[in-house]
């Protein structure tokens, strides 16, 4: 199916994660020009290089972005405008869990550092291109939330993370019925755990890195425990593999499409089926 966005800009936050990546990829891979709104450079730069030894059809452009601050957006914003044009698509990504712990143990910083980040940063994101996209009466947004938001289980040790994905959950349907008639879709992908093909394709300060690793093992790890039925929460998904960053960048691909024009305010959940509501 072709899905039209070869020249579109697009802006992905927080591209040095596993879904940053694949996003960034994908959307290149579509033709599309694409602003990587992310802190860690050296990963951005990396990812450009990985786009143009694959001959990707588009553009992936990486800015030090930091979505908790609206003065460092708009800044970004104007770099794309400046580069490629109006923005067409903004896919909130950037996000995370400051720590894991018991919710009688969580501190005042990591609700501060939970809520700008997964709150304030989709928040002030989705206003500085309001203009670009209001204006021409044509745009999608794309929020990525987290299970975590939705199951309770999936919220063990970071209940205030799943809080504030309920937030976007809950912004996600209210921009849209607000927005919708301006020409403007917002849509909400929840993923479930999605594991890069190896550790190097994330950054340092990525929740991968940071949280995961030393709890579940590398992803090649990850996949023989899979094979073996060993995989903490996995074994008995209905589709038994391994969630992959594009399995995120697909939907987010057709959501941002006007093959999707119909559809706005919906909440998607990619988990391989451990979520049906």
């Amino acid at each position: 199916m072709e899905l039209g966005l070869s020249g579109k800009t697009v802006i992905v936050t927080g591209g040095s994660g596993g879904i940053g990546r694949g996003l960034l990829l994908e959307f290149a891979r579509e033709g599309c020009n694409v602003i990587n709104a992310s802190r860690d450079m050296d990963i951005g730069h990396a990812i450009e290089r990985d786009a143009k030894s694959q001959g990707l059809k588009g553009t992936i452009l990486s800015v030090k972005t930091d979505v908790t601050d609206r003065a460092s957006v708009d800044a970004m914003v104007k770099v794309a405008n400046e580069r490629f044009g109006p923005v067409d698509v903004l896919v909130n990504n950037a996000g995370g869990v400051a720590h894991q712990s018991p919710f009688e143990e969580l501190s005042s910083d990591t609700r501060s550092w939970e809520l700008a980040l997964n709150a304030d940063g989709v928040i002030n994101c989705s206003q500085a291109v309001a203009h670009d996209m209001l204006s021409r009466k044509h745009g999608s947004i794309i929020n990525i939330s987290s299970n975590s938001g939705l199951l309770g289980e999936a919220a063990q040790q970071v209940v205030h993370y799943g809080a504030t994905k309920g937030f976007v959950n809950s912004l996600s349907k209210g921009l849209a019925y607000e927005w919708g008639p301006k020409g403007v879709r917002v849509n909400n992908i929840a993923p479930g755990w999605i594991v890069p093909y190896k550790n190097d394709d994330v950054g340092p300060g990525s929740f991968w890195n940071r949280l995961v690793v030393d709890n579940r093992g590398k992803p090649e790890q990850m996949q023989e425990a899979l094979e073996a039925g060993q995989l903490q929460n996995m074994a008995n998904l209905p589709i038994r593999r391994l969630g992959r960053p594009e399995d995120i960048a697909y939907l987010a691909l057709f959501l941002a499409s006007d093959v999707s024009s119909y559809i706005t305010g919906q909440l998607i959940s990619v988990s391989g089926g451990v979520y049906m509501p």
